[in-house]
Parts: C-alpha cells; structure tokens; sequence
C-alpha cells in the first residue's frame, strides 16, 4: 500500500438534495457533510471505505473553505497536510488538478484512486476489492487510467454513461475493457438502449498513475494545468494560501467529467463493477429508492415530496 494515494472530492455545494438534507440537519450544510444514510456522514463513510484499501495518511481530502465549520472537526483529527482547502469552488477540474499535484509532489510514482464523497455503496468491501484489482492493474499497466463503471440495473436517464469497447469478455465482473465514448444525461429511450448493449454507469471513481493522470488533464485543460503547474513550487509553504486565492479568483467552473474524461476516451479503460449496491445520492428520489432498498421507513420522504 505504500505507493497508493488517495483524493476524495468533498468541495461541492450539493444543493439539488439540500431540501432533503436541510430536513437532517437543519442547516444548509452540503450532502456530503450530513448523515443522509446511516448514523454517520456520507464524508466520514466514504473515509471509512477507503481506509480498506489506502492508508489514512496517504488520503487527502478536497473541501471548499466556504464550508469550514462543517470540517473543521474532521480538520482537528487529521493531519493538517491532508486536508485540501480550495478558496472557491469551481468544479471538479480544478480540485482534482490541485490535489493531483499535491499527491506529485509528495510520490511521483504514486497510484492514485479519486472517490466522490457522496456516494452510497451497501457492500463496501465488494466494492473495495474492485480498488485493489485497479490498483493491481495500474501496476502491470502503468499508461492505464481505469474507470469503475456500474453495471446498470436500470435505464437511468441521469446518471452519465460509458460506452466500452465490445470484447469477448467485457461482460465479465471486473473485466477492463477501452473506452468508446461518453453519454451524459441520455433520453429514456437512449439509456435503454446503451443498457442493452452493455454500456454502464459512470461512477467518476478512477484509478492511475499520478503522472498518467496528470499527462491526461494537460492535454485536455493546457491552460488550467499551466496555471496551477506556475504554483507548485509555492505549496506546503506559508505563500500557498495567498497563490491559490489569486489563482481560484480568475477561474471558471470547469467539470472534469466533461472536459477531461469525455475529451480524452483513447487514454481510459473502464472495470464493470458488479452488484455492490451503488448509488450516487445527487437527488432525493434517489435516496428514497436507497432508503426503500435497504428496508428502511424514513420520515425524509415527507420533505422530498
């Protein structure tokens, strides 16, 4: 494990389920910090989960400074060091950038996994030894950037999909296979079809190599990369607080998902995932459908209607 890193994205606003969490907590913390499902934060679970797979010391944390004193005890718990605060949030492009230059400078070689914070998984352990197979594949294949794609169970018009490369064994449990290309947000009617012919959900967990990582977003984003590749030299040190906010001031809002990822097919290879009951909780009938699968009665369907 000593070459693994990790970078869990925690900077969102997480506004679309804000009803539904403020119902929780009664304040407009974002859903990440709020303990939609289970007695615990989707932060704090999604901390647990990769602690089966990387070292809690080798795992920064991506946050927003906005939502400081919803961190600020998990600030008081861990190293210093691991907590990435960005001024603003941007979008995804900038966090991941910022943190995967932060992991460059400490483990050049390091293998990196990404993990939205807020997602739901109701076997942990499944889903993480799926981590260990990229990991292991990134090991025999250091060029290789793999996506966890979920296998569907449904037509889902609102998750983003991917399109692998037909193969022989693309339909296996945790087969590789290349990237075709990239479908955000189909119509019904094309999300029934993708289902058909084996596409899957994107979960936005990746694996690889940070230099691979890093290769990828510069030939995607050569501005953005130029510009936050000016401030390295400044971080860990007493002038990295002022770069990034000069820095951050100037940015536009920039989605990895579609700049990079959908940009730059011909650099991934996507995992099927198998049935590790996966949800991403971006809406609230989709903490409902979770809540009702899990057999649980919650009086949040009252304020989600």
């Amino acid at each position: 494990m000593r070459d693994r890193w990790a970078i869990i994205l925690a900077g969102g606003d997480g506004t679309r389920l804000q009803p539904m969490t403020r119902a929780i907590t009664g304040d407009n913390r974002p859903k990440q910090f709020v303990p939609v499902i289970g007695g615990s934060s989707l932060l704090d679970q999604t901390r647990r989960r990769t602690a089966r797979s990387i070292m809690p010391g080798h795992t920064f944390i991506v946050v927003t400074r906005k939502h400081l004193r919803y961190y600020e005890p998990l600030a008081h718990e861990i190293s210093p060091g691991l907590l990435l605060e960005q001024p603003n949030n941007k979008g995804t492009a900038p966090a991941i950038l910022y943190s995967l230059l932060r992991v460059a400078t400490k483990s050049p070689q390091a293998i990196v996994a990404l993990f939205p914070s807020d997602h739901f998984f109701a076997d942990d352990e499944e889903f993480m030894s799926h981590i260990d197979a990229a990991f292991e594949a990134v090991e025999s294949r250091p060029k290789t950037i793999t996506l966890l794609g979920m296998t569907p169970t449904n037509a889902e018009k609102e998750y983003g999909w991917i399109e692998p490369h037909r193969t022989v064994l693309g339909s296996a449990v945790r087969s590789i296979t290349r990237v075709k290309r990239f479908w955000e947000k189909p119509s019904a009617t094309l999300a029934a079809a993708l289902m058909e012919r084996g596409c899957l959900w994107n979960s936005f967990v990746m694996v690889g190599r940070v230099d691979a990582l890093l290769k990828m977003t510069r030939a995607a984003l050569p501005e953005l990369y130029a510009r936050f590749a000016a401030i390295t030299p400044k971080f860990e040190s007493r002038a990295e607080h002022k770069a990034l906010a000069d820095l951050y001031a100037t940015l536009i809002d920039t989605n990895f998902s579609h700049e990079v990822l959908a940009a730059r097919p011909q650099d991934l290879t996507v995992m099927r995932v198998g049935d590790v009951g996966w949800n991403d909780l971006g809406e609230p009938s989709r903490v409902l459908t979770t809540l009702a699968r899990l057999g649980v009665q919650s009086h949040l369907a009252i304020s989600a209607s």
